[in-house]
Parts: C-alpha cells; sequence; structure tokens
C-alpha cells in the first residue's frame, strides 16, 4: 500500500530511514535545511553529505517545507534536539490535520527538562496521542547496508502501527510499545552512560569497569523513568538495555567518543570543534540531573558526567567518588513512592 511521509531532516538518520520507507512501498519526501543539498540528491540518488555512496531510490528531497509535508499521513523529524523547537515553529502552518508526527531524537530539552515529544506536541500546537518516538539500537550505516536491524515505536497503539507499518522491511523489524515516556528517557539517558563509559574506555579502566558502568547504568535510567512514570520493564527492551549496550560499546557511537576524548584529556569543547559531531548526551546529562534531583532519584553516574562536563570535576575525581560511595546491596526494593529505595 502507498502512503506519503515526510522526513524533516536531512542528517545521516533522517536519510536512511528513507530507505525502509521506500521499501515498504511509501511516497517519500525529504526536506533538507540547505537547498543546495536537496538539488544534489535530486541530482545524484545521494546524500553524499552524510551517507555519500548510498543510492537513495525514489526520494523527491526539497528545501521547501511546506511542500515537503504537504499531504504526508506521517512527519518523520529527523532533527536534532537543538534545532527541534524552531522548526516545529516552522512545520505549525504546514502540518497536515491528523498526521502522525515521529521524533528520532534522543534527547531532553535542557532548558525546560522536557521529553522530545512533548517539546514537539507544545511547538506544533497538537494532541500528544499524535507523537511518537522511534527509538532503538540503531546505527544509520547499518541500516542503509541491508543489516538485520530491530528498533521501536513508541506511543498511542494505532498511531504507533502505522508507523510500524510504513518502516518495516524484512531487514528492519520494528516494535511499538504505548510507553512513549520510557522509550523516550531510554533513548535520551543512555547517551550520559555512554560518555561515562567512554571516559572509562579513554582512561584505559578495562572491560570490567565498562561492564559495571553499563549494568548500573541501566539500574539508574530504570530508576529515573519509574519516578517519572515509565514501566520499568520498557529498560530491558529494545530502546534501554538494546540502545544502551550499543551506544556504550559501537565504534560508530558519538557519545562513547566524546567520553574516550574526555578520558585522554580533552574537553567537551574542543571534542566538538575538531570532529563537528551532535553529542546529544552532553545537555542531556544537565538535564538528567536536574530530574534526578527534582524526583529525589540517586543516579551517581549521571551525577559525576554532569559535574566532569559542568563542573570542572576531572575524569579521576568523577572515578574516585563513584568507587568510593557506601556499599549497597544490588537488589533494588520498590518504595512507597513508586522510585527505588537503593542507589547504584
Amino acid at each position: 500500500m502507498s502512503r506519503r511521509v515526510a522526513v524533516v531532516g536531512a542528517g545521516a538518520w533522517g536519510t536512511a530511514l528513507t530507505i525502509p520507507l521506500v521499501a515498504s512501498q511509501s511516497s517519500v519526501a525529504l526536506w533538507c535545511r540547505r537547498p543546495e543539498l536537496a538539488e544534489e540528491i535530486n541530482a545524484t540518488g545521494c546524500n553524499h553529505a552524510y551517507l555519500p555512496g548510498v543510492p537513495l531510490g525514489p526520494v523527491w528531497a526539497t528545501g521547501d517545507l511546506q511542500a515537503a509535508v504537504a499531504g504526508a499521513g506521517i512527519v518523520i523529524l529527523g532533527l536534532p534536539s537543538a534545532v527541534m523547537r524552531p522548526v516545529c515553529r516552522a512545520l505549525r502552518p504546514y502540518l497536515p490535520e491528523g498526521a502522525a508526527v515521529v521524533s528520532t531524537a534522543k534527547a531532553l530539552d535542557f532548558h525546560t527538562l522536557e521529553r522530545m515529544s512533548e517539546v514537539i506536541s507544545a511547538e506544533l500546537g497538537i494532541d500528544s496521542r499524535r507523537v511518537l518516538a522511534l527509538s532503538g539500537p540503531n546505527f544509520a550505516v547499518e541500516v542503509v547496508q541491508g543489516l538485520p536491524t530491530a528498533t521501536v515505536v513508541g506511543g498511542e497503539p494505532k498511531a504507533a502501527r502505522l508507523v510500524q507499518e510504513a518502516i518495516m522491511t524484512d531487514r528492519l523489524r520494528v516494535y511499538t510499545n504505548p510507553d512513549i515516556c520510557g522509550v523516550e528517557l531510554g533513548g535520551a539517558l543512555k547517551n550520559v552512560i555512554a560518555i561515562a563509559v567512554g571516559i572509562a574506555d579513554g582512561m584505559g579502566l578495562g572491560l570490567n569497569a565498562r561492564a559495571a558502568l553499563i549494568t548500573r547504568g541501566l539500574a539508574e535510567m530504570t530508576r529515573l523513568g519509574r519516578a517519572m512514570g515509565a514501566r520499568p520493564s520498557t529498560f530491558s527492551g529494545l530502546s534501554g538495555m538494546g540502545d544502551l549496550v550499543l551506544t556504550c560499546t559501537g565504534e560508530y557511537s558519538r557519545n562513547r567518543q566524546a567520553g574516550i576524548a574526555l578520558g585522554q584529556g580533552s574537553t567537551m569543547k574542543e571534542f566538538l570543534s575538531s570532529t563537528g559531531l551532535v553529542v546529544e548526551g552532553a545537555n542531556t546529562a544537565r538535564a538528567a540531573w536536574q530530574l534526578a534531583l527534582r524526583y529525589q532519584v540517586d543516579m551517581p553516574i549521571t551525577e559525576e558526567v554532569h559535574h566532569i562536563l559542568f563542573g570542572g570535576r576531572s575524569p579521576q575525581e568523577g572515578l574516585a567518588r563513584v568507587m568510593s560511595r557506601s556499599p549497597k546491596e544490588e537488589s533494588e526494593e520498590v518504595a512507597a513512592n513508586g522510585g527505588l529505595m537503593s542507589s547504584a
């Protein structure tokens, strides 16, 4: 069945998603912030700026936002969090009535501490049930190579199934989950833990330390999620444990790469200026630490990443503070308020 899908944002992931969309017989428009990029994609059939040499198939690229979304039943926002608000404000007058809107940004708004779906709903002025979140252990380069991949769409079940049908292929398996809060928090918070793992790797602390950080990182992600109303089981799924493991160990992980640079003595500013990469975990660490304080959830790994990035604390001091914490039991008891009693 043919359907009209608009992908807003022609970065690596937004562009990569056009391939399974075309494979599932969708008619795809790709909005590019730079009109010259749209012209290049239409002329060559490739996005050489982000996925060089990868043929996209019958995708129409345009720098005209109104034209891109006209008639679309699904609008996928393949945007970094930093530009989500201004692009949504520009999109608002043109959004087709009833269209499902899908966020792929794995971040929290560090100004308001909102999840991206909350930002999108507010800026577009639409019912929150029309906004979904796509998240999971997905590197764009492997999706375009056709390597087996699984992902999850979080949100209202009927809308989620519509997106599932539009994206799923025999190489990309798509699950749905009504717990959009958990899906988004898993995708955002794992970036903070990946920075911590990268720092440990950059310091040469070994595989034992990496495994411990991943495991205890998942515990504190789940604690905050529970306190915010998410289902703990979501963090055992693709957008939680799955994405956490990939981002903490995969060579393509920007957050892990940034952490490695920090562990080797660089600053985040130096890493960003030298690579030009978007590292969502940096500002998410700031937001996550504020949420931990708001909900009174103990998140020691997130706390140390926050202070290393924004408080002038050295990686060595952060490690010492985590390792010198008072003894704990690993088992975690559910508190009467819905949080978890013990800490990492």
